[in-house]
């Protein structure tokens, strides 16, 4: 969410009325103390609602020898879990975590959870869901989210996990997996992290009031991905019954590309055998002793001093989270098939969350001669509309009908899509939220919430209004009727059919009048054919929207690429554009974002 935070400076003036809305304080609620494998964790509440249980240990922390292997468990039943100051996994500092600096925040000591349900949930047995956070796999934490109104007004019992993040959650090279032993051997300890909060999960849950034989995991963006690795590892069978992946995509390497030595890949960057030579150290013959005594800042550090241009390996196919033939492939293939019902979405401007800071398309005119904010406004609307539209479209042709197409091939019958369209935000003199970000990716997690996200901006991107109010309700119904039933039931009185091949419904979720179900779902071909019509880009833009449309959100096409209208870029040079991009905004603005 790196975009709406950085809007909430630009829209705030620097002695602003507008503060964040402060959470009234946590109190010890009697009776609601729970024994668990971690330990006996103490219930708290901030009203009669609901009770949070934070920052309960699942693993051990993956510190020193446990660095790079899989999670082992954690078991103090006789002790007592007390609250963290903080329980941020190692990162870049920035807005996904909520954290200032330009430095790296967080330890390797982060694996924990929390758990939010309605109070009268202990003497029940409600569904659960399993939140997994978004930030690239890079980025992001538990903390950034309360569940609280839908816990209370959907009667669900929601887990918020934490899991490894970046290099120090992927990794393949000879010296870390060359020795190791069964799940040691996985490049995937990230994901692995999040199958041993499902074990934990099972083993706990019924003494927070929910029903283990219902669990729906779900995830936006990089949770969403994570949703989709978790569908097709044999590791996690039997350890949740649906699945919501918001925002997903399909994206995996091989082992092979992960190491990536002597840059045999070039269209790929930090590649493991980069990183180790960024480190400092021999990437043919360092040792894993030699790799777990770097400090984890100076492996982040020696990770983020790479370029990355384009793809960085992460989820890798390791043949064991995620299967060897990738994560694209065995969606598609029975033997890995959990036939449960699926929810799977994006929304309809997904990429402005990017685009809406880049000075190539918007442009931030000075105010009082530099004393206030800029107003931001798009340069060329036309450009930017038209790159907006087909990257979005792309994002849920390849992230999301083309995944549940290969659900369905797998022998899947309860799947069911969505497009976010609502974009009727407040507007700002500095900033039209509407006409800038729109239905941004992440623009829908405060709905299913039930709560503003982003501090005081969310009194823009979330204002008070009829319209706001009628699309909380419709996402937490929605969300919630799925974890109970399987299927996500009507919107303002109009049926949610399932997706299927012959009959692609897509329910679009746009407020109580706009809601409706429609039948459009273009291959990635189809948009690509549209590309090639005339339009308001030059040669370059073309080229560069072919790139991403054809390399972001599943397996890397490149030879599609090359082919494309008769090879029009066969010979491009996209790196070099990109380069020769950047340096024209440096050298016009110092910067090529805003602010």
């Amino acid at each position: 969410m790196h975009l709406l935070s950085k809007l909430f400076v630009l829209v705030l003036l620097p002695l602003s009325v507008f503060m964040g809305c402060s959470q009234p304080p946590m109190k010890l609620v009697s009776g609601a103390e729970v024994a668990t494998a971690s330990g006996r964790v103490l219930g708290v509440a901030a009203d009669e609602h609901v009770i949070h249980w934070q920052d309960i240990p699942f693993a051990q922390p993956p510190e020193g020898a446990l660095r790079w292997r899989a999670p082992q468990p954690y078991s103090q039943p006789d002790g007592e879990v007390l609250s963290r100051e903080s329980a941020i996994c190692v990162q870049e500092a920035g807005a996904i975590s909520d954290t200032d600096g330009s430095e790296f925040v967080g330890s390797e000591d982060c694996l924990y959870l929390d758990i939010v349900a309605p109070k009268s949930a202990r003497d029940q047995r409600l569904p659960v869901m399993v939140w997994i956070h978004g930030g690239g796999n890079t980025s992001g934490t538990k903390d950034t989210y309360d569940f609280s109104a839908l816990a209370h007004d959907q009667q669900v019992v929601v887990v918020t996990v934490n899991y490894r993040l970046g290099p120090l959650g992927w990794l393949t090279h000879p010296s870390i997996q060359g020795e190791a032993q069964g799940l040691d051997k996985s490049s995937n300890f990230g994901q692995l992290d999040i199958i041993a909060a499902l074990e934990w999960t099972q083993r706990n849950i019924e003494g927070f009031g929910g029903d283990s034989d219902n669990v729906t995991i779900f995830g936006e963006s990089a949770g969403g991905h994570n949703v989709y690795a978790l569908l097709v590892s044999p590791l996690a069978d039997g350890l949740f019954h649906r699945a919501i992946a918001q925002s997903p995509y399909t994206t995996s390497v091989t082992p092979r590309e992960a190491l990536n030595q002597n840059r045999e890949f070039p269209e790929l960057d930090r590649g493991s055998w980069e990183l180790l030579q960024a480190m400092g150290l021999d990437p043919d013959a360092a040792s894993g002793e030699a790799l777990r005594s770097v400090a984890a800042y100076d492996v982040m550090a020696a990770y983020y001093a790479l370029e990355k241009d384009h793809l960085s390996p992460l989820s890798t196919a390791d043949g064991i989270v995620i299967p060897a033939i990738g994560m694209e492939r065995a969606l598609a293939d029975p033997q890995y098939s959990k036939s449960i019902p699926v929810l799977s979405g994006s929304n309809r401007d997904e990429v402005t969350l990017w685009m809406g800071l880049n000075r190539y398309f918007v442009n931030g005119d000075p105010v009082l001669f530099g004393l206030l904010p800029p107003r931001m406004t798009i340069k060329e609307e036309s450009t930017y509309r038209y790159w907006v539209d087909l990257r979005s479209r792309a994002w849920k042709a390849r992230g999301v009908d083309q995944a549940l197409l290969n659900l369905g091939e797998a022998g899947y019958e309860q799947i069911y899509t969505y497009r976010f369209d609502w974009d009727e935000q407040a507007e700002s003199w500095f900033i039209s939220f509407p006409n800038l970000l729109g239905a941004a990716h992440g623009a829908e997690i405060a709905f299913v919430m039930g709560a503003p996200m982003f501090g005081p901006i969310g009194d823009y991107m979330y204002p008070d209004t009829e319209s706001a109010r009628e699309m909380t309700d419709i996402m937490m119904a929605a969300w919630g009727a799925f974890a109970r039933e399987g299927q996500p039931g009507d919107v303002a009185g109009k049926a949610w059919p399932p997706f299927m091949a012959n009959a692609p419904h897509t329910m679009v979720l746009d407020g109580v009048e706009n809601s409706r179900v429609v039948m459009e779902s273009p291959t990635l071909g189809q948009l690509l054919r549209e590309i090639e019509a005339p339009s308001s880009l030059d040669a370059t833009e073309r080229c560069l929207l072919m790139w991403e449309m054809v390399t972001n959100i599943g397996q890397p096409m490149y030879s599609d690429y090359a082919r494309w209208n008769d090879g029009e870029c066969t010979n491009f040079d996209v790196r070099g554009s990109k380069a020769a991009i950047k340096n024209a905004l440096l050298q016009k603005y110092g910067s090529t974002s805003l602010p």
